[in-house]
């Protein structure tokens, strides 16, 4: 089993950074990408930004410039800096990982979310 803890969110005035981690645990061989998305109210949940094992980063639009994702893969984490914040930003963010467990295929797992609310 393989457990997702996110951790970073809070509240924020605009303009505004916060920097959100996730730690992956458990039956762990490797990790292929890790990702973070977020879902506003009334809103699907979107992809945020994703980075591979080995490669560049790829980002949605509406953060480019802004966020910043970036993986120490010694400690199986993933982070997000989050910088220059609008209250357009405000949602629950989830980290998700494609996991490779001893013994098994790899699966893609996701942590239970952090608020992030921005004040306008």
């Amino acid at each position: 089993q393989v457990q997702l803890v996110e951790s970073g969110g809070g509240l924020v005035q605009a303009g505004g950074s916060l920097r959100l981690s996730c730690v992956a645990s458990g039956n762990i061989f490797g990790i292929n990408a890790m990702g973070w998305y977020r879902q506003a109210p009334g809103k699907q949940r979107e992809l945020v930004a994703s980075i591979p094992s080995l490669g560049s980063a790829d980002y949605a639009d509406s953060v480019k410039g802004r966020f910043t994702i970036s993986r120490a893969n010694t400690k199986s984490t993933v982070y997000l800096q989050m910088n220059s914040l609008t209250p357009e930003d405000t949602a629950v963010y989830y980290c998700n990982a494609d996991v490779i467990p001893y013994g098994g295929f790899s699966t893609v797992y996701w942590g239970r979310g952090t608020q992030v609310t921005v004040s306008s």
